[in-house]
């Protein structure tokens, strides 16, 4: 395919998904409704800022229009995605298609074990939560114990370690936000009563 039959293909998946006219997105986009059917047929050499307004208008980044189409629907096989083992630890990546700034990938932790983690670029976030087991994390010299459904924010940029010190193996999930803008802090949760 070619950039021309990429954009064409996506402007016409993303039009129908949200279930608009030609005139009225091209409207939304401040084009006329000739330039988007010229673009939706393949034929279209649109400048910059003609893209600009049709990503705009249908909410989505310029990547997602120029970038070759994904498909609807694509189920991964657990094995099929990228695991590797760090300290005994399994890592396994969850996401198939790369998200910029974005990694998530899934622990495995087996009993009595402890991987250090590698500190990220600075102004990384990283979430991490607790699916099973029982996980303790040390960042900032503190540790956090965590149980099912516990969550734990922190800065990704400094030494942390991630451990298993139960019987039973323990699966958590960590989600990397690099060079994440500073995130505003919600309020933990208040206790009834």
């Amino acid at each position: 395919m070619t950039a021309p039959h990429d954009l064409a293909e996506n402007l016409r998946h993303l039009r129908a998904a949200r279930g608009i006219t030609q005139a009225r997105a091209a409207a939304t986009a401040g084009v006329p409704r000739a330039t988007w059917a010229h673009l939706e047929s393949g034929a279209g050499n649109p400048t910059l800022a003609v893209l600009t307004r049709v990503a705009a208008a249908l909410s989505v980044t310029l990547e997602e229009l120029v970038s070759a189409p994904r498909a609807d629907v694509h189920h991964y096989r657990a094995a099929s995605l990228k695991a590797r083992t760090r300290q005994g630890v399994v890592v396994r990546n969850l996401l198939p298609d790369a998200l910029p700034g974005v990694q998530l990938e899934r622990l495995e932790l087996p009993p009595h074990s402890r991987m250090v983690g590698t500190p990220h670029r600075g102004g990384t976030r990283e979430y991490l939560t607790c699916e099973s087991g029982a996980l303790a994390l040390t960042a900032s010299g503190r540790r956090f114990d965590l149980d099912r459904g516990d969550v734990v924010v922190f800065r990704g940029d400094q030494p942390h370690a991630y451990h298993n010190e139960g019987g039973r193996p323990a699966v958590g999930y960590s989600a990397l936000v690099i060079d994440a803008a500073p995130v505003q802090r919600t309020s933990p949760p208040r206790e009834p009563g």
